[in-house]
């Protein structure tokens, strides 16, 4: 089991230093990136619009349903 360990932290050390510097991610994206990226962001607030209205009528039903049971 050492023997395995001690071989895949030298293989993942000698590769690792492969992967610095390759060139390969130069190109900013243009105008498809900040486009994804605000695409993703209305997805997320769109959906978290109607969980934050049931979260409200889960803790008023929480809460009414305390208050009933009170009253008995």
């Amino acid at each position: 089991m050492k023997t395995t360990a001690y071989a895949l932290i030298a293989l993942i050390a000698s590769v690792s230093p492969s992967f610095a510097a390759s060139g390969a991610a130069t190109d900013n994206g243009g105008f498809l990136t900040p486009l994804f990226l605000v695409f993703g962001a209305a997805i997320i607030a769109l959906q978290a619009v109607p969980a934050l209205m049931l979260l409200g009528s889960m803790v008023k039903g929480l809460f009414s349903a305390a208050q009933t049971s009170e009253a008995r």
